[in-house]
Order: C-alpha cells, then sequence, then structure tokens
C-alpha cells in the first residue's frame, strides 16, 4: 500500500483555502485530488495530527474533513492502516442516458470512425488464417509492422518494418520505453503542461521529472529546454511536438533540430508522443515526424484517430532498442492481441479517408465549441488551435479546481488544470475538448457556466498561485 506524507499532500493541495470554511475546503481539494488520480486510490493519507501541523489548522479541522470524506465514500478507515483514498461505491450512469447521468469531458477522443466496423468484418474474416499459430506476438505481425513503416516513410522518414514494434496503445508504448530506458533515480525531461498518464508511466520506472514550460501564446520554453538538457543531462525527454496535449502547439523545425542536436550531445534519448501528429485541421499537409530532424523514438497509435477501444499503437525506434523493448515486454504484458492487429491493418489502408473524416469533424468541432463558449463565458480566453482535440483555456482567474468541483454537481466531469502539470500548476487553465457532438458540446458548456456563476457568486481570494506563470 502507498503512502502520502503530509509535505507531498500539501504540495498537492497547492492554495486550497477558499471563502467555504476550512474543514470543508479542505475534504473538497482532497476529494479532487483522487477523483483526478493525483491521490492514487488505495494510498494511505497522513495522519490527522501530521496533517493539521503541516497545513498550520487545527486537528478538529483535518478530523472533520476526514470525516466528511468518509461519510461521502472518498476514504476508509482500515485499523493499523489509518485512512485509505477511494472512490464511491456505485457505478457510473452510462453516457447514452444524458438525462440522469454524468457526461464526461476528461477525455480528449473521437467516437469511432465509420470506417472501423467494416474493417472489423474484413479483419474477422482474416483471423482464421492465425489461428493454427498460439496467438502470443510480442512485436507484432509482419503485414502491420510493414504498414506502420510505409506510413513514416509516407511522410518524409524512411522506416522498415525492423524498426517497428506494436503495442497495446500508446501509453503502453511510453511505460515500456520508461521501463527499458530509465534506472531508478534518472532525471526524465518532460514537458509542462503535458499527459498526465506520461508523467504516470515515468515516475513509476523512477524518473525525477524536470518540467519545461509550454503555453498556448508561447509555445516552448527554449532557455529552459536548452537548460533542461545541459544541466541535468537526463535520461530521456519525453514530448509532444505536434498539437501538444493539452495547448495545441506545435514545435518549430528549427527548434526541433536544436533540441534533437543538444540531446544527442547529452546522451538524452528523444521519446516523440506522435499520436495527435496527422490531425491537423488547418493543413492536411502536417510536419515531418520529429526522427527525420535527428535521433529520435516516435510513438504512435490509432487511439485518437480511429478510437480509443482499437488497443494498436506502435514504436519507432534503431532495432537495437526494438529488440531490447522486445525482450522486456514479457514482464508487463505477453503480446497485442491479432484480432485487433488485423483491424489495424484494414484501417492503415485506408488511413487517408479515415484522416479526411477526421479533420471534417474536428474543424466543425473546434469551431462550434469556440463560438459557445464565446457566448456563454466571454471572459474566458480560448485559443485558436490548428489541430489535435483539445484547446486550453485560460480562465482569468485560478479557479479551476473549485470549477471541476462545482461542474459534477451540473452532471460534467471535467479534468482540472493541474492534472496537466506537475505539483499543483495551472489553476487558471482548463483542457477543454472540441471532439463531441454540438448537443453534448451545448450541454458541457451550458454545464459550464452554471458552474462558474455559482463560483462567481462566491468569489475566491486573490493568492499568487503558481498557474499565474506559464
Amino acid at each position: 500500500m502507498s503512502s502520502i506524507s503530509a509535505r507531498i499532500l500539501d504540495l498537492l493541495l497547492q492554495d486550497w483555502r477558499s471563502s467555504a470554511p476550512a474543514y470543508t475546503a479542505l475534504a473538497d481539494r482532497i476529494r479532487l485530488l483522487v477523483l483526478d488520480g493525483r491521490i492514487p486510490v488505495g494510498a494511505r493519507l497522513p495522519a490527522e495530527r501530521d496533517l493539521a501541523q503541516r497545513l498550520g489548522v487545527s486537528r478538529t479541522t483535518v478530523s472533520a474533513s476526514y470525516a466528511g470524506l468518509r461519510e461521502v465514500g472518498y476514504l476508509s478507515s482500515v485499523r493499523g492502516s489509518g485512512s485509505i483514498a477511494r472512490l464511491p461505491g456505485r457505478a457510473p450512469v452510462p453516457l447514452h442516458e444524458p438525462s440522469a447521468g454524468f457526461l464526461d469531458f476528461s477525455k480528449a477522443a473521437l467516437p469511432a470512425s465509420p470506417l472501423l466496423a467494416d474493417a472489423a468484418v474484413r479483419a474477422a474474416q482474416a483471423l482464421p488464417a492465425y489461428l493454427a499459430d498460439t496467438g502470443f506476438d510480442p512485436i507484432g505481425l509482419p503485414r502491420l509492422r510493414q504498414a506502420v513503416a510505409d506510413r513514416y516513410a509516407a511522410r518524409g522518414l524512411p522506416t522498415d518494418a525492423e524498426q517497428v514494434m506494436i503495442t497495446i496503445g500508446a501509453q503502453h508504448a511510453i511505460a515500456l520505453l520508461a521501463r527499458v530506458l530509465l534506472d531508478r533515480g534518472d532525471s526524465a525531461l518532460v514537458e509542462s503542461p503535458s499527459y498526465p498518464h506520461a508523467y504516470d508511466a515515468l515516475r513509476g520506472a523512477g524518473a525525477r521529472l524536470v518540467p519545461v514550460g509550454v503555453s498556448s501564446d508561447g509555445g516552448w520554453d527554449e532557455d529552459a529546454l536548452e537548460q533542461g538538457l545541459r544541466r541535468t543531462s537526463p535520461a530521456l525527454a519525453y514530448v509532444m511536438p505536434d498539437f501538444h496535449n493539452p495547448t495545441g502547439r506545435v514545435m518549430s523545425a528549427e527548434l526541433r533540430e536544436r533540441m534533437l542536436g543538444l540531446a544527442a550531445l547529452q546522451g538524452t534519448t528523444i521519446i516523440a508522443d506522435e499520436t495527435m501528429a496527422e490531425l491537423g485541421i488547418d493543413e492536411p499537409e502536417t510536419m515531418p515526424p520529429l526522427a527525420s530532424y535527428g535521433p529520435a523514438v516516435s510513438i504512435g497509435s490509432l487511439g485518437k484517430t480511429v478510437w480509443g477501444g482499437v488497443r494498436i499503437g506502435w514504436i519507432r525506434a534503431e532495432p537495437q532498442l526494438i529488440q531490447k523493448l522486445v525482450r522486456a515486454r514479457s514482464a508487463g504484458d505477453l503480446g497485442t492481441p491479432i484480432l485487433e492487429q488485423l483491424i489495424a491493418i484494414e484501417l492503415l489502408g485506408r488511413y487517408d479517408d479515415v484522416l479526411a473524416g477526421r479533420r471534417e469533424q474536428l474543424r466543425l468541432g473546434r469551431a462550434y465549441l469556440e463560438r459557445a463558449v464565446g457566448e456563454a463565458l466571454p471572459q474566458w480566453t480560448v485559443p485558436h488551435v490548428n489541430g489535435g482535440l483539445t484547446t486550453w483555456v485560460n480562465l482569468g482567474r485560478p479557479a479551476s479546481s473549485q470549477l471541476t468541483l462545482a461542474a459534477r454537481n451540473e452532471g460534467l466531469v471535467l479534468a482540472s488544470g493541474p492534472r496537466f502539470g506537475i505539483d499543483g500548476a495551472f489553476e487558471r487553465f482548463l483542457r477543454l475538448p472540441f471532439s463531441y457532438t454540438p448537443d453534448e458540446t451545448d450541454r458541457a458548456v451550458a454545464s459550464l457556466a452554471r458552474a462558474w456563476g455559482a463560483l462567481s457568486r462566491h468569489p475566491l481570494p486573490e493568492q499568487n498561485y503558481l498557474a499565474a506563470v506559464v
């Protein structure tokens, strides 16, 4: 069982006080941390006395907060183990019952491509040819590896099938690379904000994270990127250079070359998460893969372009690293499902058609979200992005965590800004996806407006939040 110290919880709480009573405000912030996953379910919280001393409040305040969380199902007490984080036991209401359930805007994802069903039928017809084998495939079907290699070549990066490994989605690829490339205590350079599950995978491999800022208006902090590479000599750097999640920014060709050159000098392996790379909206011709500019490992998947339910991803790297990854893989899984690989082969054969349909969906969704938020919440700043699935909205004041809690009362699930940062940053920001239908977007924006109005009637005290500086 993992434990969270009073010091770590204090960092995660990050200016938790509000106009509400202290015990209520503390309980609300701990509840949000559990919902966001920053306090893992099953983790032991600090003792009441220790937390009270750390926060400078009475033990009665902490005791009342813990008691309230137990009452609503976010903590449980186990003799000898203290207070354990948990989630309420009731199952979530399915999203296809919008009048009764929650609308989940915490995910940046699209519904299945219209081409998926037909591809699945053709894949099922091809499956009998593979049934005489064991079905355990740790590296990927040769046809699929070649199809992925051909896709890289079409985008300007010559690739052999020996440079490709098929994984169970992009998250599996990130975790596997972290496990192979990192030793406990190594530094790993990351963007901030960034994809939170990448943080989780790198920390799980024992990495010390070195953040480099990315903002919607300025892009990458180039000085911080250079200093991070030079001063910490990270074992690896995880970057998302194309339609960065959550800001939507695209790294310039000049910065790509500079970053890869510095990384080579420092012995740093650059991992490029390119799951968004072909989701350009305004210009179908997107940047070449990062490895076109210098040595880099590439990660891709069908999760964002085709459907999250098709768990197919891949790693492009030099054959020596691919072989290391194959040898290490059995500690976590025994291979990628054959049927899903066959589906991927079918879809990659029509990938330009898949992307054309997605481009139109996202163009309409982006315009609809921008217009809806502009009308309902004109005080927010909604950056216009050229691709990807999300926009990184500036709320104008540090209220993301409180807004996320208030939105749940309106039936809307969000991921608060700090979910995408390290140690509680980005309270001024909220990631909003534009991959949902107009009806869902209308419902989400209406919920946001009501939640924001509720917060406005009870304004937060002005404080110097870390998220004010990006």
